[in-house]
């Protein structure tokens, strides 16, 4: 049976898979070196170990088809020598954070391939992920630094909406309670940011590049942001804010990332914000968060085009598979 080329799809989600696999290994190695906590140590393990899994797949693929191995992230772009950025309970919160991410990555590749094996590939990726993230947040929950999304009282009749416009309305105070699905995606958008200052604080003392470190302070000051408004609006809602438990950062100014790394894991988080606030704008039927919402995809776009132009500025972006310049093509036969 002949196996079919590679699609399009199928290309691209192996070569951008590979570029973010080889990424986690290189922030999974740094950070499982100083856990101390067996209990934490074991998922940082397993998340390790798939995603070197993940790489070796991905190589044995490329060679048979006779593509060339993207460069990725290698041991140079780490260094091991450098003292813990992140006290011990991070390395936990980073694995429960990407692998939901990741959850949403493969589910989306998965859904747009069709050749057998890649097909199998994705699902083993997906299978793996959604593993990490029930392991990460059984122990998140047994050291008791989960914070859950509100609570709301169960619903005691089946009710219609009876009125459109009021229903949509959310401005100059005139608006309903929030439903359950928009808490949870403010919830939920409060806790990926809480992570994020998180990272921004723990690189922004590290990174020496001026540059790249107001960069990452742009990246901050738009997360604290995000925070700062859905917290007043829960308070407004008299649904109290969200505030995580604290997982402070060390005093270590030796960076373990390369600068390279760093850009690109934001560029990264980007794309993957976007699509989580596309979602939430998406089942967000008042008018004031789908505005809210409107206004975060734009800045962020925005944001991510300035990290786009470091990259490329200084040769650090590879360039994905592409449809061949057709155009150029024919001129070049033409000469």
């Amino acid at each position: 049976m002949t196996t079919a080329r590679l699609s399009s799809a199928e290309l691209s989600g192996l070569w951008e898979t590979y570029l973010q696999e080889t990424m986690s290994v290189c922030m999974l190695k740094y950070l499982l070196k100083d856990i101390r906590d067996t209990e934490v140590m074991l998922p940082v393990s397993k998340a390790l170990k798939l995603s070197e899994t993940h790489i070796d797949q991905i190589i044995r693929i490329f060679n048979s088809e006779k593509v060339p191995i993207p460069v990725g992230f290698t041991d140079e772009d780490i260094d091991l020598t450098a003292p813990p950025l992140f006290y011990e309970l991070f390395p936990l919160s980073f694995v429960y954070a990407m692998s939901r991410m990741g959850m949403i990555n493969f589910s989306f590749v998965l859904s747009s391939v069709a050749r057998p094996d890649i097909r199998q590939f994705f699902t083993y990726c997906l299978e793996d992920t959604i593993g990490l993230y029930n392991d990460s947040t059984s122990l998140i929950l047994s050291k008791g630094i989960y914070d859950r999304p509100p609570m709301i009282p169960y619903p005691t009749k089946r009710e219609f909406v009876e009125q459109q416009t009021t229903y949509m309305l959310g401005f100059l105070g005139n608006h309903r309670p929030l439903n359950g699905i928009e808490l949870s995606e403010i919830f939920l958008n409060i806790e990926r940011n809480y992570f994020s200052v998180l990272l921004c604080m723990g690189l922004q003392q590290v990174v020496n590049d001026p540059e790249i470190n107001k960069y990452i302070a742009k990246g901050r000051k738009i997360s604290e942001d995000q925070i700062k408004f859905f917290n007043d609006l829960l308070l407004k809602e008299d649904a109290l804010g969200t505030v995580p438990v604290s997982m402070e950062v060390t005093e270590s100014s030796k960076p373990p990332f390369s600068d390279k790394l760093i850009v690109a894991l934001f560029h990264s988080l980007n794309s993957i914000d976007i699509t989580l606030l596309g979602h939430a704008l998406s089942l967000s039927l008042r008018a004031d968060l789908a505005a809210q919402y409107s206004k975060l995809i734009a800045r962020i776009l925005a944001y991510g085009t300035e990290g786009y132009h470091i990259m490329v500025s200084r040769k650090w972006l590879e360039q994905p598979p592409q449809q061949t310049n057709r155009k150029e093509a024919v001129k070049k036969y033409k000469l």
